[in-house]
């Protein structure tokens, strides 16, 4: 049992595709969930479905829904649909697109060493907090590698969200040595895409916690 005094570093399990996927997650001590409204993800989700798995989460818990490079009306069709706690905007999105909405939103950006961070984040009012992902020249997350995590800033105006290549295995070591507010894992929890393990589950979660002990104690 984690001393409440500690620190938690928060956790989000991404990439949900059914009722029964997110009641079993949810009886994990998380703090979100992701639902892929991304076509070419192999953890996709129609709206429809969307809006019953969210339905389905505890009120405890928030609920994210992942778009990339959506259009104006596909954002507000899921804003009055689904009424997420905030939208991911995960691909080329400008500040000015995103902002438009007033509605809460993360904003990931895909990491590699050309790229500059502080030029790549500013504007955005992403109040849900900054994502950083690995790079890939045409895969928009769900890639299921890490990146140089010396290249993260080390100051942001919003929380710092790590996600990339993470499970039970390296997720203590991105705990103790960057602190981030919150740790986003899909592949590394996962039997095969969109069908999260128990087991994997219950070892991420449990790493995260005793990390965060010696992180924060």
């Amino acid at each position: 049992m984690i001393d409440k005094g500690i620190k938690t570093t928060k956790i989000k399990i991404c990439g949900i595709t059914s009722t029964d996927q997110a009641e079993m997650v949810c009886k994990f001590d998380i703090d979100a969930i992701g639902i892929v409204l991304y076509k070419n993800s192999k953890r996709y989700v129609r709206l429809e479905e969307s809006h019953e798995i969210m339905d389905s989460v505890s009120k405890k818990i928030s609920t994210v829904a992942l778009m990339v490079n959506p259009a104006q009306n596909e954002v507000e069709k899921v804003i009055e649909v689904l009424k997420p706690d905030f939208i991911q905007f995960h691909g080329d999105e400008s500040s000015y697109f995103c902002n438009q909405f007033k509605y809460p939103f993360i904003k990931a950006i895909r990491v590699h060493s050309e790229l500059n961070l502080i030029t790549s984040i500013q504007d955005f009012k992403a109040e849900g907090g900054f994502l950083f992902d690995a790079w890939h020249p045409t895969k928009y997350g769900g890639t299921g590698e890490t990146f140089d995590w010396n290249l993260l800033p080390k100051k942001l105006s919003a929380p710092l969200i790590l996600a990339g290549g993470l499970n039970s295995d390296n997720v203590g070591k991105a705990i103790a040595e960057h602190k981030p507010y919150m740790v986003d894992v899909s592949g590394g929890v996962e039997n095969s895409p969109g069908l999260k393990d128990e087991c994997m589950l219950a070892d991420f979660v449990e790493s995260v916690k005793l990390a965060d002990i010696s992180a924060y104690a």
